[in-house]
């Protein structure tokens, strides 16, 4: 059936999981552009991308479903600022590559921006009525920076405080300032499934013993704790096995536990997997119904302990969820199949990103 408004009861022991209809069509899917990513906050990347003045960087925010091009500048000031790269003449782009200047010019027709976004110079405009005038500034976009890390929204819901608080709060500790970005360790997953199953997947560890016989081996899964919170939930790996584990602060929460991963979700479709070795950020990128891009980038502060651990594999762990997302994109095509219940011990992740989807998409 074609898909239509869905509810999720606040009560996990009555609630209904969303109908199959609503993971392969493509009306569902453009509403989601809209109303789920283009209030929410996106990871862009890390503060090196604009290190000294002079410095601009383009970027693309949620690169295949929104697309919104961007440029990071750190002008002569030392100030960082983040606006729109599209030219307020015609449209152009206006930086296209990485590069060092004094100030940001769009080669279509020459006009002239500053360090900052502000509107310079235009020639041939003599005569135009009412120019310059705000609009011809680029416009800044939201910006929020966690450390190195960057993160921007093209018309924010929320304020990215409240959003990543919890997170902050409970893993501001570890060394984000000594992580360095290593493209050899950071990888792109090609998913043929739609993004919300992805993520489910990821937000319930109920699946690990059937389906992670290694991650299973190096945490305890009876001891697997789930946390919600109002924009973001965390999943928190004990271990009892000896393994690789955090040396964490008395300052933590935490602090005398055996913890081999924290597992971090931001509504609604980033992904923080702290491990001893440093930081998986994971950004599911819608590309259509049933296609997804998964990018795990990968910041790295203490080497030596690569490959150990829950973070010891994560390629296998990649690969064993894309074969049972891809499996259950097959399966939601059924004319026959059309909601499911939650496990009331073991979804609670999965209940709350549902509930948190149909408040964007409808509402209430």
């Amino acid at each position: 059936m074609p898909f239509q408004p869905f509810d999720i009861h606040e009560d996990i022991a009555k609630a209904w999981t969303p109908p199959g209809a609503f993971y392969t069509d493509e009306t569902a899917y453009e509403a989601a552009k809209e109303r789920v990513f283009a209030p929410s906050w996106q990871f862009l990347g890390d503060l090196d991308a604009a290190k000294v003045p002079g410095q601009a960087t383009p970027f693309t925010i949620l690169e295949g479903c929104l697309d919104e091009p961007v440029v990071l500048t750190r002008d002569a000031n030392d100030q960082i600022h983040l606006v729109s790269n599209v030219c307020t003449h015609r449209g152009m782009l206006v930086v296209e590559g990485a590069c060092n200047e004094r100030f940001l010019r769009c080669r279509y027709h020459g006009r002239r921006f500053g360090m900052d976004g502000r509107f310079q110079h235009m020639p041939e405009f003599e005569g135009v009525e009412g120019f310059p005038c705000e609009k011809d500034h680029l416009a800044p976009i939201p910006r929020f920076e966690w450390s190195k890390l960057l993160f921007a929204s093209i018309r924010p819901s929320h304020s990215a405080e409240d959003v990543l608080r919890p997170m902050l709060d409970r893993v501001g500790w570890m060394p984000l300032d000594q992580a360095v970005h290593e493209p050899t360790q950071s990888r792109d997953y090609m998913v043929n499934a739609n993004w919300a199953l992805y993520v489910e997947n990821y937000l319930e560890g109920f699946h690990i013993p059937f389906v992670h016989a290694s991650l299973n081996s190096v945490i305890d899964y009876g001891r697997y704790a789930v946390e919600l919170h109002d924009h973001c939930s965390v999943q928190v790996a004990y271990t009892d096995s000896g393994g690789d584990v955090f040396a964490l602060p008395e300052s933590s929460p935490d602090y005398g536990q055996s913890i081999a991963a924290y597992y971090f979700w931001v509504f609604p479709n980033l992904m923080f997997n702290f491990y001893p070795w440093g930081l998986s950020v994971n950004v599911v990128r819608p590309l259509g119904p049933s296609r997804t891009k998964v990018s795990f980038i990968r910041y790295v502060w203490d080497p030596s302990r690569l490959g150990t651990g829950a973070g010891g594999d994560v390629d296998r762990v990649e690969r064993e969820d894309e074969a049972i997302v891809e499996a259950v994109q097959k399966g939601l095509r059924s004319r026959i199949y059309d909601r499911g219940r939650y496990s009331v011990a073991r979804e609670t992740g999965t209940h709350h990103f549902h509930r948190l989807l149909t408040q964007a998409l409808f509402g209430g």
